[in-house]
């Protein structure tokens, strides 16, 4: 092999390598929607669903710990211990639950990074014939394709639409005069039978604060059970959808909901 041979092969070898290193890393779905389900239902009403940052936690998509994290290795410490002087409480998740979250974190930072770049391609590859049958089974309890559903398909992009009913927002408008609504809620009920009800700001297992729909803050000492403390997730069928879902599934129902216009 002669010199010139030999730095072209050097070459591409390098620039295979280079590629190689740029190229996006790859994440198992069922981690990263187990990981979402996790997040959502416990740690959103701080850091956001999205997860970027709610009223009181920071932006986890752009924490150094996050970035630094391999495999849940160092979040993983954050989750159990908690971060009293931070206001965190720790949370007794498994070893694989925090694999999850990891995953959905990271599949999110991944996603932030690449999103100049994705092209998104035709997604109306499903049976609406099936589609229409899996909302009737699923769906149909709180939706109606005649009702609150009817022309949303004029007011969504295929692509938009599917994002809706898999990671749905968690803040919408609705009613009349129009008002938003939050989908997760909490409620305080106080030994006299007093209650509140609101956006919850902190809950452990020495505190529960919240806002009410009026923005006044109500905060309460925990001990021994009291005062009861009711969680509420209005999308918490979408939330136990998530580790159900199939490819077939969510092809099907996002071919049966652009029909509706």
């Amino acid at each position: 092999m002669n010199r010139r041979t030999t730095l072209l092969a050097v070459t591409l070898c390098a620039f295979k390598s280079a590629v190689l290193a740029q190229a996006p890393p790859k994440f198992d779905p069922a981690a990263v929607a187990r990981g979402k389900q996790t997040f959502v239902s416990s740690c959103a009403f701080c850091h956001g669903a999205n997860p970027k940052g709610g009223e009181k936690g920071p932006d986890l998509l752009r924490s150094v710990l996050v970035l630094h994290d391999e495999a849940g290795n160092s979040i993983g410490q954050v989750v159990l211990n908690g971060r009293p002087g931070k206001g965190m409480p720790a949370f007794p998740f498994t070893s694989a639950q925090i694999s999850d979250i990891a995953a959905f974190l990271h599949s999110s930072i991944a996603a932030a990074e690449d999103r100049d770049s994705y092209k998104i391609l035709n997604i109306v590859v499903g049976d609406p014939r099936a589609g229409a049958v899996y909302f009737n089974n699923q769906c149909a309890s709180c939706h109606s394709a005649t009702g609150d559903l009817k022309g949303i398909a004029s007011k969504y992009d295929p692509s938009t639409l599917q994002g809706k009913f898999i990671a749905p927002d968690l803040e919408w408008t609705e009613g009349a005069p129009p008002h938003k609504v939050l989908a997760l809620s909490v409620t305080v009920t106080l030994p006299s039978g007093e209650s509140f009800s609101g956006t919850p700001l902190n809950l452990d297992d020495f505190n529960v604060s919240l806002r009410d729909r009026n923005g006044d803050l109500h905060s309460f000492d925990r001990s021994g059970g009291s005062p009861k403390v009711e969680q509420h997730n209005r999308l918490q069928a979408h939330m136990d959808l998530l580790s159900r879902y199939t490819d077939d599934d969510i092809h099907n129902l996002t071919a049966y909901l652009v029909t509706l216009k």
